[in-house]
């Protein structure tokens, strides 16, 4: 099972990295920018924390985000050592441009799937990551 979810996933991300690469966008940076349209001014730190990548690399990402005018760095009102990530208008034009490139691999992936194994699917696999997230925190707890 789990290989079969692994190749699965490494598929969807090839074929959403060919799309991607014609709009000169990696899956990493649109990551990082769906990310933050979800977490708008979350730090560096929860930034990789989410992605599940060191604070380091995640900054290399943001450092190359912000040099494209893609994301900005602003200063934390409540802590001056600290800086809240945003997304720059450009930034949100261009997840809006990748959106449907997302749309579509999903409905390449799930041609002949119906609606409801599609919603049964996902329901199951949220199920399994709340399992699996759930221990692998009793297990931290237990360090």
């Amino acid at each position: 099972m789990g290989t079969t979810i692994s190749q699965v996933a490494r598929l969807l991300r090839r074929s959403f990295d060919e799309r991607a690469r014609a709009m000169g966008v990696t899956r990493p940076q649109w990551q990082v920018l769906s990310a933050l349209r979800r977490h708008e001014g979350i730090k560096q730190g929860g930034l990789a924390e989410i992605l599940e990548v060191e604070p380091i690399t995640a900054g290399r990402m943001i450092d190359r985000l912000q040099e494209a005018g893609l994301v900005e760095r602003r200063p934390d009102p409540a802590d001056r050592r600290v800086w809240r990530l945003c997304m720059t208008d450009r930034g949100r034009e261009l997840l809006d441009q990748i959106r449907p490139l997302g749309d579509e691999t999903s409905e390449m992936a799930f041609e002949g799937v119906s609606q409801s194994d599609r919603l049964q699917l996902y329901e199951t696999l949220v199920k399994v990551r709340a399992n699996l997230a759930r221990r692998a925190d009793a297990e931290d707890c237990a360090s």
